[in-house]
């Protein structure tokens, strides 16, 4: 009797889940960004956030919350109530930190639900057009010459254009500066101002900037070049065979949110992504498409925080 009343009640439960998730969402979403407004990951998560504001009939209320690598806006998101109405946007850097830092107030794996990617892009290594600075190896040679001169920005700690910048020095075998910003937009306004060598901007931040001249574009990071800056060759064909690097960006859930839930914000994504509307403006920016299951993200996620542990480790960089 147990037996049958305990699958009584897992099969009301499961019922009910059914139920909320069909009626998902009743009330406004909030969705928390881990990066500054005008940063990749903001782009690309405002025009979901847009789409799903649409889709769902009530507002998805992006909320940046900025800082440490993005850890500060998962910690908010792995605290937060587990009915699906908080969601986490972060980018590849979600799965650098857990080999970055050594006290996370959360952790990546168990206190988070792998929800899907949203998009993949490359990074563009950029200079000011005032530098001497044309090519890859005109970068590797000064920075042979003169070790610990250059100084190559990133949009944080753990963030993406961190790790593209310490795989390059990696593979290159060279030693240059690293210079933290808050965001992607800090990071580049001083390489606008000239007051920074180098950044691995995200191309999304970056092509308005390239095409009026503003910033020079001296590769691509992907092992292809970008199919709106086609002129512009990848590192791997400048001199560092190899080399590929991609910025993706996900969602997240805190542990807990109903399976039902969870799918049904997947196939959100899903039909999202396939808007002819946003399919054109995600490529606009230079974004490719990245359609997994939440099962496939998980197992990416996991494979990407061990890719993750291994630059670190061969570059030396010990958890803070």
């Amino acid at each position: 009797m147990n037996k049958i009343k305990k699958m009584a009640v897992l099969l009301l439960a499961s019922a009910a889940a059914q139920v909320m998730a069909a009626d998902f969402p009743t009330k406004p979403v909030r969705f928390i960004v881990a990066f500054p407004p005008g940063s990749a990951t903001d782009i690309v998560g405002r025009l979901y956030t847009q789409k799903w504001t649409e889709m769902w009939g009530h507002q998805v209320i992006a909320d940046n919350r900025p800082g440490a690598g993005g850890s500060i806006a998962a910690a908010i998101a792995a605290k937060s109530t587990p009915d699906g109405y908080t969601l986490l946007m972060h980018s590849s850097g979600h799965t650098v930190n857990p080999s970055l830092y050594a006290k996370l107030p959360f952790d990546t794996l168990k206190d988070f639900v792998d929800i899907g990617p949203l998009a993949q892009q490359p990074n563009l290594m950029v200079t000011n057009p005032g530098t001497a600075f044309n090519t890859v190896q005109d970068v590797i040679k000064t920075a042979m010459a003169k070790p610990g001169v250059l100084n190559f920005a990133s949009a944080g700690i753990g963030s993406g254009t961190h790790l593209n910048l310490e795989k390059l020095k990696l593979m290159a075998k060279i030693n240059m500066n690293h210079v933290p910003y808050k965001g992607s937009a800090e990071a580049l306004a001083d390489v606008l101002g000239n007051r920074v060598d180098f950044y691995f901007a995200p191309i999304s931040t970056t092509l308005a900037h390239v095409q009026a001249g503003r910033v020079r574009a001296i590769a691509v990071s992907t092992i292809k070049r970008s199919s709106i800056l086609a002129n512009v060759p990848t590192i791997a064909e400048s001199g560092v065979p190899g080399f590929d690097f991609s910025l993706w960006f996900g969602i997240w859930a805190p542990t807990g949110v109903p399976q039902p839930i969870i799918s049904k914000i997947a196939a959100s994504i899903k039909d999202a992504g396939n808007d002819p509307a946003i399919k054109a403006r995600l490529a606009a920016l230079g974004n490719e498409p990245m359609e997994m299951t939440p099962a496939q993200f998980a197992r990416f996620v996991r494979s990407e925080i061990e890719v993750g542990a291994k630059v670190l480790q061969a570059a030396g960089i010990k958890p803070q």
